[in-house]
């Protein structure tokens, strides 16, 4: 119980630094994430109706939170790489693994590779062993079944296409800078310890 405490207040304590975040830390992370204990294991900040599954395979980039918005679904049963900045709607399933064809009972896993400054719509679905580069954008309902890794794209359908391409310049680096309730710092520290 104290370390549901301190979580709590450490969480609580890292609200007004986030203010300039795409995904703001509130006082319902704090409370459903380090008090009641729904996706505690996560280092970013998550609806209490998102899931995620084998947090330790997942890697984010700067100011990046899969399943802050609700309903969403995160499978690290093979690794999740996100870069920074990237935005994730509601809905949306992340996954790295999918049911062996000739054997239901085992897993199939390929990880899980989605670029910079990226934006994944609402009710979108990445599938297992999918690249997507930079500046990607996927449509609401599309369902990302290849990869497209040279990005300033946008996706949309099922399975989802180029619909657009995008002549983007590279934004400004943005201000807020942490990986969830952690800071660049002690981010580094979590890679290098998983590594071991």
């Amino acid at each position: 119980m104290i370390d549901r405490i301190r979580g709590f207040i450490r969480v609580m304590a890292l609200r007004r630094q986030s203010r300039g975040s795409i995904n703001p830390i509130r006082a319902k992370h704090a409370v459903f994430q380090k008090l009641i204990g729904v996706n505690r294991q996560a280092y970013w900040p998550m609806h209490n109706s998102s899931t995620v599954v084998g947090v330790d395979n997942v890697y984010l980039g700067r100011d990046v939170a899969p399943g802050y918005m609700a309903g969403c679904y995160v499978q690290g049963i093979g690794r999740i790489y996100i870069g920074d900045y990237t935005e994730i709607s509601g809905n949306v399933a992340i996954l790295t693994a999918n049911h062996d064809f000739e054997d239901l009972t085992q897993h199939v896993v390929k990880d899980v590779m989605i670029g910079a400054y990226c934006w994944l719509g609402f009710n979108s679905v990445v599938l297992p062993g999918i690249t997507l580069g930079d500046h990607t954008v996927v449509a609401a309902g599309a369902v990302v079944t290849k990869s497209f890794p040279d990005g300033r794209v946008v996706l949309a359908g099922n399975p989802a296409k180029v619909i657009k391409a995008l002549d983007i310049t590279p934004p400004r680096q943005r201000d807020y800078t942490n990986h969830g309730f952690l800071t660049e710092t002690e981010y580094n520290i979590l890679v290098a310890a998983r590594r071991v």
